[in-house]
């Protein structure tokens, strides 16, 4: 199917935070485009004006005092916002016209960064728990100091640490933090011994970066959007042909994927969209692809079968830099991984992946992108690995306009901070990697049970099976919630720490995917006592140096210097003790419009735009890296690695191998080779400081639970108006898109005896969340898609009539999960719909 390309793009269609130069209330979703339109007709008359009127010029009430550069903290775009302010009041948010790649563009989201500081929902002081059951809406909280909320957890930390239980206090970060923030809770938590220090990644997209680690040596983002300084010319913008899968950048990168169809109008790229149902980003494709949910697996298999097979691959690119390519070619045709088995297993017709891989083969250069599609599913590190080899074997890797673009790579991963003087005590190995672990912990136990739990996050909305997870918060010894608003997670904690917003302070906050960041200047004061998370470990550290016994207390005040409390002494820290990362001073990042990528490692280095590039200013970046002079890849073999010994070795301890074998989910109908996770525990292979479940690959699936739920369900962002849970306590973001609209076929609507428009209940051997049904005919057949980010305490819809609905991922199984990266399976869940 070639769908209409539309010339309106879905940026200028959905940005309507300012009107007329200054933000006045809620957007309209069309306002925009009506005024492209208009310009644009009026170009087409001598004469006439080609831009709207702007009347707040002249006006004195509308004149801003000052304005203020900072960045959008939602999406990976990582646009510059330059905030207009009037008697210290935020006016007008605008985007920056001198960055090439942002070009002066917003979407939606920019206005709703005003409306988390302005917002009467907002945490303003320290509360903790008084009364009522845990995860009661009854909980009744007493606001408390700094001093005496920090004194309470220091002082359970400690207890736990004295009777033998470091190990069972654990921290969640999440995606919202301040940059670096997660490397003070890593300092704090090597001090007490506890090794449950996690990030959001295997709720997010941790697994493309694991892949990328083993393949390429990186775990990042290969390339990088705009100019590449090394080369003069455009990077991912050079790109001839564009591979998507499992992404919808128009919706969730809405910037940065208007910068790829800008330059696409010039080089005429074509554009392949994979993806179970019609989204914006798909309405943009050349092609646009819909196999069954958790299949991406099986057509990257038959891709490389196709290309290798027909000699397709760069023979010279592969000889030079590749190890293990003649196993791969064995291993793809012994296990008959062809595009016609393919056609069986995903429901792509044959000639179309064959088609795919013939142009993404002979197009130079070509460039994969993935997001959550892929990472959310069971297979999501062995899925990434065999894409990986698409590019290698390619040629497009280490090239502009190439590589493999796997979204939401945490930059630049672990920033170092001086070493530790203290002692620091042995660790226990951690949980198995993924937050969504922790309830299972602490409901059975295994392999130990966690007492004290800090979560950044909300896991009673992001974690799979939502409702087991509400058990074990229920059961949960001490809890402590850091957040913006009583989310549904708040109602679990003993103690509720309030953060600030993104524009109440400085430093680097957000990222773009590309490794390149922002500074970011304070806008406006903060909101009540709110402090920025990085304040908050500093502060609990210097009540575990008034309450520790055992340790002196100048082992945590020289580790946690008050002087971090500027963020601008945390950040020289970082630049000097952070590998690759000399010349991403303060000062040079606020002169700058548009980010700086790392690597970057002196202030005469101009950053790294395309990972391994054969140039000068990449090998300057891994001599940094890694003490080496002339290193392109940064693998053991210093060439791209599929499979060695050493590897295939690694691997086999958590049942995986080096060369891929396809396996899917349960839930997947069609009765395909699944995965059995065993009891006992092991070593992981990819994260060797945890445990994981060893996995049994390719047991025959059975199907016997669609004879009562025949569909397959996924969810997804809601639209391009939400970002996580924290849009939905803004007045636009609910008003904009409050309900949940489940998206259904019209026939499988039709069997279920629905209508559009119905209240519906989507159910699941899990449980069940409610919606309205949206008939729409671009999603397949067998497939309904769930909004996310959807929760029962998300009260600001109520001025609308909202409803409060359960969390989406109380359809999921926590029970299956990629062994290797903790990727929670989000994207394929056994459900039925009935009308409720």
């Amino acid at each position: 199917m070639r769908a209409k390309r539309s010339d309106v793009s879905r940026r200028r269609f959905v940005q309507g935070t300012i009107v007329g130069g200054v933000g006045l209330g809620a957007p309209a979703l069309g306002s925009s485009s009506a005024s492209a339109e208009a310009a644009t007709g009026a170009a087409e008359h001598p004469g006439e004006a080609t831009a709207p009127f702007d009347f707040t010029t002249g006006s004195a009430a509308l004149q801003p005092d000052r304005t203020v550069a900072t960045a959008c903290q939602f999406c990976n775009s990582n646009c510059r916002l330059n905030v207009d302010l009037k008697a210290d009041r935020v006016i007008a948010v605008r985007g920056e016209d001198e960055d090439p790649v942002q070009a002066g563009g917003l979407c939606v989201k920019a206005g709703l960064m005003p409306e988390l500081v302005y917002n009467q929902d907002r945490l303003t002081r320290p509360l903790r728990r008084v009364s009522g059951r845990k995860g009661s809406p009854d909980s009744k909280f007493e606001p408390i100091s700094w001093d005496e909320a920090l004194e309470t957890i220091a002082a359970r930390f400690l207890r736990l640490r004295d009777s033998g239980q470091a190990h069972t206090i654990a921290n969640r970060t999440t995606g919202r933090l301040p940059r670096g923030t997660g490397s003070l809770v890593a300092r704090m938590f090597a001090m007490l011994g506890s090794p449950n220090n996690t990030d959001v990644g295997p709720v997010c997209n941790d697994a493309g970066g694991d892949a990328l680690a083993m393949t390429f040596g990186l775990g990042n983002f290969t390339n990088g959007y705009g100019v590449d300084p090394a080369t003069g010319g455009q990077d991912l913008g050079s790109a001839r042909y564009l591979l998507f899968l499992g992404t919808n950048q128009a919706e969730t990168h809405p910037v940065t994927f208007e910068h790829l169809l800008r330059e696409r109008r010039r080089t005429g790229a074509r554009l392949t969209v994979v993806d179970p149902r019609l989204t914006p980003t798909g309405t943009q494709a050349d092609r646009w692809v819909a196999p069954k949910p958790h299949t991406d697996f099986a057509l990257a298999l038959a891709l490389l079968h196709h290309i290798v097979t027909n000699d397709l691959h760069d023979q010279a690119f592969v000889d030079r830099w590749v190890t293990g390519f003649p196993e791969l070619r064995n291993h793809l045709v012994k296990h008959g991984y062809t595009p016609a088995w393919a056609a069986g297993v995903t429901g792509v017709p044959e000639e179309t992946i064959t088609a795919i891989a013939e142009e993404y083969a002979t197009a130079k250069p070509a460039a994969i992108f993935c997001n959550a599609g892929v990472s959310h599913q069971l297979g999501a590190f062995d899925t990434y690995r065999v894409l990986a080899f698409l590019a290698a074997v390619t040629g497009n890797i280490g090239v502009p306009g190439g590589g493999c673009n796997f979204m939401h790579n945490t930059w630049p991963g672990d920033l170092h901070l001086p070493p530790l003087k203290a002692r620091v005590p042995d660790l226990t190995t951690a949980l198995p990697v993924g937050p969504d672990y922790f309830a299972e912990s602490i409901l059975t136990e295994r392999p130990y049970k966690l007492r004290a739990v800090v979560t950044q996050g909300n896991p009673l909305v992001s974690s799979a099976n939502s409702g087991r997870v509400r058990q074990a918060f229920e059961q949960l010894e001490f809890y402590v919630y850091t957040g913006l608003f009583m989310e549904e997670a708040a109602y679990y904690a003993d103690v509720i720490l309030p953060v600030c917003s993104g524009l109440e302070f400085e430093g680097v906050y957000m990222r773009r995917d590309d490794r390149g960041i922002r500074w970011q200047d304070q806008v406006v004061p903060r909101v009540g006592e709110s402090k920025p998370d990085w304040e908050i470990w500093i502060g609990l550290a210097q009540a575990l140096a008034e309450l520790d016994r055992k340790r002196p207390p100048t082992d945590w005040t020289d580790a946690f210097p008050t002087s971090w409390l500027d963020y601008r002494n945390l950040w020289r820290e970082f630049v000097t003790h952070t590998p690759a990362m000399g010349g991403m001073g303060e000062q040079r990042l606020r002169a700058r419009r548009e980010p700086l990528r790392w690597p970057c490692p002196d202030d005469g280095h101009p950053g790294v735009s395309t990972l391994y590039l054969d140039h000068p200013t990449w090998y300057r970046a891994t001599e940094v890296l890694t003490g080496k002079q002339g290193r392109r890849f940064l693998t053991p073999s210093g060439k791209i690695e599929i499979t060695t010994p050493e590897l295939e070795a690694r691997l086999a301890t958590a049942g995986h191998s080096a060369l891929p074998m396809f396996y899917t989910h349960p839930e997947v109908t069609g009765g395909h080779p699944t995965v059995r996770l065993g009891r006992t525990f092991v070593p992981n292979p990819i994260n060797p400081q945890a445990l994981t479940h060893p996995a049994a690959l390719g047991v025959p699936g059975n199907g016997r639970v669609h004879r009562d739920f025949p569909l397959m369900g996924m969810t997804g962002r809601p639209s391009v108006v939400h970002f996580a849970s924290v849009t939905h306590w803004t007045h636009t973001g609910k008003q904009l898109n409050g309900v949940r609209l489940i998206q259904i076929h019209p026939r499988a609507a039709r069997r279920a005896g629905v209508a559009d428009g119905d209240t519906v209940r989507v159910e699941s051997p899990r449980g069940a969340v409610t919606g309205t049904t949206l008939l729409w005919e671009g999603i397949r057949e067998d497939t309904v898609f769930v909004p996310n980010t959807f929760g029962p305490a998300q009260r600001v819809g109520d001025a609308f009539g909202d409803p409060r609905y359960e969390p989406a991922n109380t359809l999921a199984d926590d029970g299956f999960y990629d062994n290797l990266s903790g990727q929670q399976a989000y994207k394929c869940f056994a459900c039925r719909v009935v009308k409720a």
